[in-house]
């Protein structure tokens, strides 16, 4: 494995794609819902960004507690 990541590592565009696939490879294994890819990220923001236009957003005010007036029930 060692020896074929130093031949792939000689070629940027077959680090880019193995790297992406290692990156899926660890997301199948821990199945971490926080873990995501730079297109995932960018397509969240994105979403996030229409729905502020259609006023679906709350927007936070300075000094603002997130966590100000939430009853945790266990």
């Amino acid at each position: 494995m060692w020896r074929d990541m130093g031949i792939i590592a000689e070629n940027e565009n077959m680090m880019k794609r193995a790297a992406k696939y290692l990156h899926k490879l660890v997301k199948e294994l821990t199945n971490d819902p926080t873990q995501m890819t730079k297109k995932e990220y960018f397509a969240m923001l994105d979403e996030a960004e229409q729905q502020i236009a259609r006023g679906e957003g709350h927007e936070m005010l300075p000094n603002e507690d997130l966590g100000a007036g939430v009853i945790f029930r266990g």
